[in-house]
Formats: structure tokens, sequence, C-alpha cells
């Protein structure tokens, strides 16, 4: 369970990037951040994984409280793993099996252990063949398959995805949907940040909705998703699904157009 209550933090230039925040999110939950850029879910995402210290507050994880230190933040990454927006930031090795391989040897596995883990994320991500290659070599959502990797390979609890599906084509869209579809079945704690509200009110059980460094409104997608005036607050519309029932007067609540289809 992640717990956080009244988290503040400021960037060193003086930007505030977090405010009061506070929340609770179950194991195995499946939730969705919206909001602007801007609206402080890349800073919360980093606080989670423990790359920023806040200035206030207090970070509970599994009950326990985490205090930043040195030995803290390097445990930490075996609990929360954090797919970055843009795959350049996480990728550095000379080829891709050397990348997926970084966060398992970190973890002090032995070799045998360690060569175990790289085939299985190599191969569910689809990049077996892609291992002896550099990854400058590899096309965007190539990288973003393997940056994934490299997070699963450490197999964490808690999997922060920060914009999974920005840039990529049809087939790597379907490919990061099946992977994240995977860790729900897996019962992992998977949170996303997404200027997607369709996807948000299809797949998440929670959605946090963010402004300005602060969380504005929390619940399920149902009551959150559907009150315009919230969404509007953060710059989005309506999902598609409940654009179209409020239109026609429909008392439906599927989650999407294709569930809704099958309903009328």
């Amino acid at each position: 369970m992640i717990q956080l209550q009244n988290i503040e933090y400021t960037y060193p230039e003086g930007t505030k990037g977090l405010e009061a925040v506070s929340l609770q999110i179950e194991q195995g939950s499946r939730v969705a951040f919206l909001g602007e850029n801007g609206a402080g879910k890349s800073s919360l995402f980093l606080v989670l994984n423990g790359i920023h210290k806040p200035q206030k507050g207090k970070y509970v994880l599994d009950g326990k409280q985490f205090g930043f230190s040195t030995k803290e933040r390097k445990q930490m990454a075996h609990k929360v793993g954090y797919v970055f927006q843009d795959p350049e930031v996480q990728l550095f090795a000379a080829s891709v099996y050397e990348d997926v391989a970084f966060g398992p040897f970190n973890l002090d596995l032995d070799r045998k252990d360690i060569e175990i883990r790289v085939e299985k994320y190599l191969n569910l991500l689809r990049i077996q063949e892609l291992k002896d290659k550099a990854p400058h070599q590899l096309s965007y959502g190539q990288k973003k398959q393997v940056a994934v990797a490299g997070v699963l390979a450490m197999e964490p609890e808690i999997i922060l995805f920060d914009e999974p599906f920005a840039w990529l084509d049809n087939r790597h869209k379907q490919i990061m949907n099946e992977i994240i579809d995977d860790l729900n079945k897996q019962a992992k704690t998977v949170l996303i940040s997404t200027h997607n509200p369709d996807f948000a009110y299809e797949w998440a059980d929670q959605v946090i909705l963010m402004k300005e460094g602060r969380i504005i409104a929390a619940g399920s997608p149902e009551k959150i998703m559907s009150n315009r005036v919230l969404m509007q607050e953060i710059g989005m519309e309506l999902p598609l699904v409940v654009q179209f029932t409020k239109k026609v007067g429909m008392n439906k609540h599927s989650r999407s157009i294709q569930s809704l289809l099958r309903e009328i």
C-alpha cells in the first residue's frame, strides 16, 4: 500500500512541484493520473520512485515510512519501477541486452538469475531479436519496449508509467496495452500518467485529477470523469462514452464504446 500525507516538493530553482498531496493506493490497484502539463504528475511519480525527496510530508510504503536515505533509495528500485515518458532517459548501455540486465545486476543477483530475467523480459516485450543491437539503432517504439523491459526485469511490485502511449504507432500501442494488462493480471500495482481520458475511463479503477501540484479530485472513473466541471478544470473533455450517454439520455455505465454497443 502507498500512503502520502501532505507531501510538498519545490524544485531547486523555486518552482512548486507538489503542494499538500495526500493519497492512498491499495496493492493491485489500477490508478490513472490526469492533468495538464505541469500539473505535478511527473513530480509525484519522482517522489514515489524515491528520486525526489519532498521538503515536507510523509511517504509510507507497505506500512513503513520511507526516509529517502541512500540505502532506502537502492532498496526502492526493487519495489517501485518507473518507466519515463522519454525512453532515451533510461537507455545508456552499448546493447539492448546490457540495458535490460543493468537493473537485475544492481540487485546483486547471480549471473544465472540475471540471464534468466533478461531473457524472460526480452521475450515478454517481443524484442529478443534486438538484444545485440545498440539502443540508438532502434525505432522510438522499440526503445520504449527496451525501457519497459529494463524496469520489469527488476520485478517491482509497483510500476509507474509516465505517458506510456505517447508518440507510439498503433502496433506499439497494442503491445503496451498487452503488457499493462498482463501486469494487472499479476496483481501488480500500476500507476499511469495520461492525457487520454478515454483510456483512463476504461482502464482505471481509481482516477486522480491534478492541477498546479495539487490533487483536486480522486475516486472512481464513473464518479470523477462524468463531472464536466472537474474535467474542464484540468483542461480535458469528458470521455467519449460519457459524452454519448449524456447526449442521448442513456442510463448506462459502460466504460468503453465497445461495451456500450454490446449493451444497446
